[in-house]
């Protein structure tokens, strides 16, 4: 039951949509079998990986030794009995990311990489500070989106039922359905109830969208990333080596809603746009720092601005981290989400799963953004109606100048196309 390198997910967000590749998932009919005569077996094995890879060395200050004597005391008769166990004792470790998931949970989270999918079309997590049921983002165009549904909404009810004190598996469970189905989920935003009535769909994700925008600044490539996702980085070379042939003086990378996904996905991209440096640092409980550089193969060196607000989340704190750090892109929009942790998915030997954090990201200048997220070089606020009339009601104006954070992202690349041409006049 081993992880690829692909299968470790940034954010550790419970997904009502997301792209996780996992190796391993066969059920093992061995481990089956020890499950019938022994339900322990289960809690031991879970006990065990929290034991090897969990990020905090002190288990949220506890003697995890004696918490393994206190769940292998126990007696259980079924395997509901054992569940019920591990997740008690997962939650002693104060981490909503670390979770157990039962056979059918861990189903719904083996969604194929082609992106392909049944749902609304939201990622939703604990909100550390606050504990409640939060959305991460909503992807473009899924019916969450579409429906009015936006990032930081506090999900406060599903179909009626309270979420106070529900885990993010569980309201997974509750949001998904069949295609053709509605989920009601009532939510807290600025204050204010509101409600949303949202049918499920068949949902298929192109994580790139991208054109050229004739702007005051010039002819400028626009690359919208929803999610970081399989393929992501496939669909990535294809912009812009396409906007690179129509001879673009600069890019706006639009990362606005983009609640993450695989940390390859995010370094892969960024080796697209730096030639040089380290681009993420990963350290896990026992200080061991994973590095992952820069190689040299950028496809272009031309001016980029990146556009980022809180729904930027994980793997786009990453990339827009990176590009910031080496100093390659200008940030604009406001504060991203702030999540910098770093979750292994892996199987159980009965087909049920868990999610481990397992280590913390860090920027190339050692930022440790989690909770605060990444500051923007230039701050450009949106009120809640702005953004509601941008995102709901008038998509047809995002990228557009009549796009603020879109229009000031213009204004910024024409100063920096200017420069670069200045500099380039001087050293002739």
């Amino acid at each position: 039951m081993v992880i690829t390198r692909s299968g470790l997910v940034l954010g550790a967000t419970a997904v009502t949509l997301t792209t996780i590749a996992v190796t391993g998932l066969g059920i093992h009919s061995q481990g089956q079998a020890l499950f019938k005569e022994s339900p322990k077996e289960l809690i031991d094995e879970v006990w065990q990986v929290i034991n090897r890879q969990y990020v905090d060395g002190t288990f949220n200050k506890l003697d995890w030794a004696a918490v393994r004597r206190e769940y292998l005391n126990k007696s259980y008769s079924d395997k509901q009995q054992a569940y019920k166990s591990i997740r008690e004792m997962l939650k002693k470790l104060g981490d909503p990311y670390t979770r157990f998931m039962d056979p059918q949970e861990f189903k719904n989270m083996q969604v194929d990489t082609s992106g392909e999918l049944i749902g609304i079309g939201i990622q939703i997590g604990i909100d550390e500070k606050t504990k409640k049921l939060t959305v991460i983002a909503p992807i473009e165009d899924t019916p969450a989106a579409k429906a009015g549904v936006l990032a930081k909404d506090v999900i406060t009810k599903i179909n009626g039922k309270s979420t106070e004190g529900m885990d993010t598996n569980q309201a997974v469970s509750l949001i998904r359905g069949e295609a053709g189905t509605a989920v009601n989920l009532t939510v807290l935003r600025n204050g204010q109830e509101k409600q949303f009535n949202i049918a499920r769909a068949k949902i298929e994700i192109h994580p790139v969208e991208y054109s050229q925008k004739q702007t005051p600044a010039g002819n400028l490539g626009y690359i919208r990333l929803k999610q970081f996702s399989a393929n992501a980085g496939k669909e990535m070379q294809q912009a812009i080596t396409n906007l690179e042939s129509k001879q673009v003086a600069g890019y706006v990378l639009d990362l606005r809603n983009n609640p993450g996904g695989l940390l390859f996905s995010s370094v892969e991209i960024a080796r697209m746009w730096i030639s040089n440096g380290t681009i993420v640092s990963t350290k896990d409980r026992f200080a061991e720092v994973e590095r992952e550089v820069a190689k040299g193969r950028a496809l272009t060196n031309k001016p980029l601005v990146v556009l980022v607000d809180k729904g930027s989340a994980s793997a786009s704190e990453i990339l827009s981290g990176a590009l910031q750090d080496n100093k390659r892109a200008v940030l604009v929009g406001t504060q991203t989400f702030g999540k910098g942790l770093v979750q292994s998915v892996r199987p159980l030997d009965d087909g049920s799963g868990m999610a481990v954090t397992i280590a913390k990201y860090y920027t190339p200048n050692n930022r440790d953004i989690n909770h605060h997220g990444i500051d923007p070089d230039v701050k450009v606020e949106l009120t809640t109606a702005q953004r509601e009339e941008l995102w709901l009601k008038q998509r047809d104006k995002i990228a557009t100048l009549q796009d603020p954070q879109f229009a000031k992202a213009v204004e910024v690349i024409g100063k920096e196309i200017a420069q670069k041409g200045n500099s380039r006049a001087e050293k002739n």
